[in-house]
């Protein structure tokens, strides 16, 4: 029967899922019985900033396992039988919703219904979700690039776990307030430091628009070359249009990410070349997934602080070559 249920499940993940607008979360909260084997908790992760949270409010009693790891992009990853049974053995599921996770969304709801599955998103209140107009009908679900708005999300999970395991329910507590303490610590870093960029000079170009909570957040103006997701193409028109505001507003330095191809930057760059104008690439920032796991940059808190330190000093700003916490592993990106 367990086999069926996979290959079922297996099918309808590599389906895809709809276009319509999902609620902000993606999905209620599976209100189901409370844990009753022995601990630790088996807990599935799609993403990595997801699993951070996870990992931070369960501590000792929780095992997090994540499907996607570093250099993954959830726009475009199909799952994998392994992951499916990986999701149907595990005693709680977290998932960010949002539609980022598109092509399994439709197969974590339905396994909602026998096993507590959540979006960490579910508490956001809405208006503070951004839904950009080429997007319409959908909300952008890279909130965790305003580390404000994100660590509304441990309070999520830090509810979840305690309905699910109500004897360790004062540890979820205890464990949430700690990790929003550093949360706090590391939005005021990106608010002090991107600050220090002239304001002249506070113009974000990327692969792909995964940054607009990052800009609204710390204060850019923030353009991608492709759309929310990678799936949409960069057209020549808007490489063009790019090339000529880079040149216009006098940018020194655009940014690829770690999950997306650098073809469309480079191609800027050249645009920018071609008409006489010396940019650079200023660095590789994480946007869809963290870094690689067991480093700082593995973390939540190291993706966002090497993000804001790489842009600070790319744009011109005053930031730690080593980060907040002086953890960086590569301080200087990877530039050209």
């Amino acid at each position: 029967m367990k086999k069926q249920i996979v290959i079922l499940l297996f099918v309808t993940f590599c389906g895809g899922c709809g276009s319509s607008k999902l609620a902000p979360s993606g999905a209620p909260a599976s209100p189901l019985a409370a844990f009753q084997g022995e601990g630790p908790i088996q807990a599935v992760a799609t993403v990595g900033m997801v699993g951070d949270i996870v990992r931070n409010v369960g501590g000792e009693h929780v095992t997090v396992t994540q499907i996607m790891g570093a250099g993954v992009d959830p726009h475009l990853y199909r799952a994998t039988r392994d992951d499916v049974l990986l999701i149907m053995d595990g005693d709680i599921v977290f998932y960010s919703g949002l539609m980022l996770e598109g092509k399994m969304s439709d197969t974590l709801i339905k396994v909602g219904r026998s096993k507590p599955v959540f979006a960490v998103t579910e508490m956001i209140d809405e208006s503070e979700l951004l839904e950009p107009e080429e997007f319409k009908g959908h909300y952008d679900p890279h909130v965790w690039m305003d580390v404000s708005a994100w660590s509304q999300c441990v309070d999520a999970v830090a509810k979840s776990l305690a309905e699910f395991d109500p004897v360790h329910a004062e540890d979820y507590k205890a464990n949430a307030a700690k990790y929003r303490q550093q949360l706090a610590e590391l939005h005021e870093y990106g608010i002090k430091s991107i600050g220090t960029i002239p304001v002249g000079r506070r113009v974000l170009i990327t692969s792909h628009d995964a940054f607009n909570y990052f800009g609204r957040a710390y204060g850019l103006d923030v353009l991608g070359i492709q759309g929310l997701s990678t799936e949409s193409e960069a057209g020549l028109q808007r490489i063009n249009e790019l090339v000529d505001l880079i040149v216009a507003k006098n940018v020194r330095a655009v940014f690829v990410e770690s999950s997306v191809p650098r073809k469309n930057i480079d191609a800027l760059v050249e645009g920018a070349r071609a008409k006489g104008h010396e940019i650079t690439v200023g660095g590789e920032l994480f946007s869809d997934a963290m870094g690689d796991a067991e480093t700082y940059e593995g973390t939540y808190v190291g993706m966002l602080d090497h993000n804001i330190t790489l842009v600070a000093r790319g744009l011109g700003g005053d930031a730690p070559a080593t980060g907040m916490q002086g953890k960086l592993s590569h301080p200087e990106g990877a530039g050209e």
